[in-house]
């Protein structure tokens, strides 16, 4: 193949092979730049190409990706199934993600989406569980599972954390969870909190007749996670959580065969998301983002409030649909809604996303003006009272931890 050109990257009526993986881009091209000319730079760097005309003698593999579709500022390019390495997400993302997104030939570049062909998605093992959590560890019928972490987030002794787990537990919380910042620190150790929060979920399911289970942050270097889920299934546990960004997609992936050896749940935390998502037109969509995770196996994620909470949010409607629509038969993931919520904002939380999430609440739990149980029932009955379709404030003339969480916050979104 000799000669091959920017312009080979082009092809307006090309129609993609359904093996082929389509990525959507939002492209503005640099100054001195067309459309076209951007285009077909993105297909080529993103693919086989190099900005000098090349001659080769003798035949080569042809894996060129294909710019078919311009319409304003969206582009749209074809892979070629053989371009990629299957199961292998890093490779993958290393094509559709990596030089494009620092190009001179584009101001800004941004993947959108993604159409995963059937044998690219094959090679991923997609979650072990997904939202069946909600049923099958915690027979919670139609109604949410909530979470809740305790705050601050870190400075807490292990006693301490424990304590606001079992106050949580025991006022109708599901999930105790770390936050994406609390490993194995001196003031908490990862041995001694994972023992203890398992002894105490113990008491709690004994004092309430219900099941309730623990996230804890497994993140570190790839071996240290794989020996703390070891731990985690030691002691009994059904979850690990991990910061999938932060750590990596390969190390995900290796959590994720450790994981069904144990046959344990993972719990996505996005910490590092908006790095990659929050400027409009630039970086990587936090749908694709959570395609990446649904492939590489996670069961929950973190995938923003509605526009509710106190986080900049893309789309949560969009992607939690995403999440539960058929992929070439991979399982659905649980969308976790956190980030600024507390009792009176869960009727419009649900109505906007459905029950088929988790609801996660940390000052909307722990700042109750009673304390941590009080915050875990008052968050607990708004679920209930939504679920049964009864308004709040009648239900909480019944319920005075409700009654209060709605006298101290209202409806009102948190900055």
């Amino acid at each position: 193949m000799a000669g091959i050109t920017y312009e080979d990257f082009l092809d307006t009526s090309y129609e993609p092979a359904d093996s082929e993986l389509v990525c959507t881009f939002s492209v503005d091209p640099a100054a001195d730049m067309d459309m076209a000319a951007a285009a077909s730079r993105v297909a080529s760097e993103s693919s086989n190409g190099t900005w000098a005309e090349l001659q080769v003698d003798g035949e080569i593999t042809d894996l060129s990706a294909t710019a078919f579709e311009i319409d304003g500022r969206r582009v749209q390019v074809a892979y070629p199934d053989s371009l990629f390495e299957a199961g292998n997400m890093a490779q993958i993302l290393s094509c559709i993600a990596g030089n494009i997104m620092g190009m001179k030939a584009v101001d800004r570049i941004r993947l959108l989406d993604c159409e995963w062909p059937e044998a690219l998605t094959a090679s991923f093992p997609g979650p072990r569980f997904g939202s069946a959590v909600r049923e099958s560890i915690f027979g919670a019928g139609d109604r949410p599972i909530t979470a809740t972490v305790p705050k601050p987030k870190v400075g807490l002794s292990t006693d301490q954390h424990v304590q606001v787990g079992y106050e949580a537990w025991t006022g109708g919380i599901d999930l105790l969870k770390d936050d994406e910042n609390l490993t194995d620190q001196p003031f908490n150790p990862f041995r001694d909190r994972l023992i203890e929060s398992f002894g105490a979920r113990d008491r709690a399911e004994a004092e309430t007749g219900e099941k309730k289970s623990y996230l804890i942050n497994v993140t570190a270097d790839t071996n240290t996670m794989l020996e703390r889920v070891d731990m985690v299934a030691e002691e009994g546990g059904e979850y690990v959580m991990v910061d999938v960004i932060t750590c990596g997609w390969a190390a995900v992936q290796t959590v994720r065969d450790q994981c069904e050896k144990h046959d344990l749940a993972i719990h996505a935390h996005r910490a590092m998301h908006a790095a990659f998502d929050r400027v409009p037109n630039h970086g990587v969509s936090m749908r694709v983002l959570a395609q990446v995770a649904r492939l590489c196996g996670v069961d929950q994620l973190h995938t923003g409030t509605a526009d509710l909470g106190k986080l900049e949010n893309e789309d949560s409607r969009g992607i939690n649909d995403w999440l539960a629509s058929d992929l070439h038969g991979l399982r659905d993931v649980l969308p976790v809604a956190s980030g600024g919520l507390h009792p009176g904002l869960v009727p419009e939380l649900v109505d906007r996303l459905g029950t088929n999430i988790c609801i996660q609440a940390g000052g909307g739990i722990h700042g109750h003006p009673d304390g941590t149980h009080a915050g875990a029932k008052a968050l607990r009955q708004a679920v209930d009272a939504t679920v049964a379709g009864v308004d709040l404030d009648e239900y909480a003339a019944e319920h005075p931890e409700l009654e209060t969480a709605i006298g101290k916050w209202g409806t009102e979104t948190p900055r």
